[in-house]
């Protein structure tokens, strides 16, 4: 049986909504120290998204060496105890990952991250952002279209 994603679009022209960021997170940035934190979060929800993340060598090496690698569009979120949610985006605005650790899920960090990646890529002039999202994924799929993200196409996830 195949399973199919979704490519959602959002519209960057106009004004966007502001992100409202939980109570005591702080915004920041992919850095090398940051990466074997971002990466677990990235491992630890691979299964909600369908995607598989390599170890850590592997992950990085291929992350960092991509032709749209941009260290300021891999935006983390953290509080005094950990990473809490990763927004990795690529410079030809896509969100290849949006990821939030399960201790955290619910409370509004998602959408606070996707918000401000729209705004990132409205900074940079983009017209649009595009992400990937299974179609079986209905709670991720919930939170994009609520942001405004609508459905473009449908394909087969490609077999490994």
């Amino acid at each position: 049986m195949s399973e199919y994603f979704q490519l959602l679009r959002r519209d960057l022209i106009g004004s966007l909504p502001a992100p409202q960021w939980p109570v005591g997170t702080q915004l920041d940035h992919y850095r090398d120290d940051l990466a074997p934190a971002i990466h677990a979060v990235l491992r630890l929800t691979q299964d909600q998204g369908g995607g598989r993340v390599p170890n850590l060598e592997t992950w990085q090496q291929q992350f960092t060496t991509d032709a749209e690698f941009d260290p300021t569009l891999c935006l983390v979120v953290s509080n005094g105890d950990g990473i809490l949610g990763v927004a990795q985006c690529w410079t030809s605005a896509f969100i290849k990952n949006l990821s939030i650790h399960p201790c955290a899920q619910g409370q509004g960090l998602g959408r606070a991250l996707l918000l401000h990646s729209f705004q990132a890529f409205k900074q940079r002039g983009e017209p649009y952002v595009d992400l990937k999202v299974l179609e079986s994924n209905l709670r991720a799929r919930q939170l994009y279209e609520s942001a405004g993200m609508k459905f473009v196409l449908r394909d087969v996830v490609a077999q490994d």
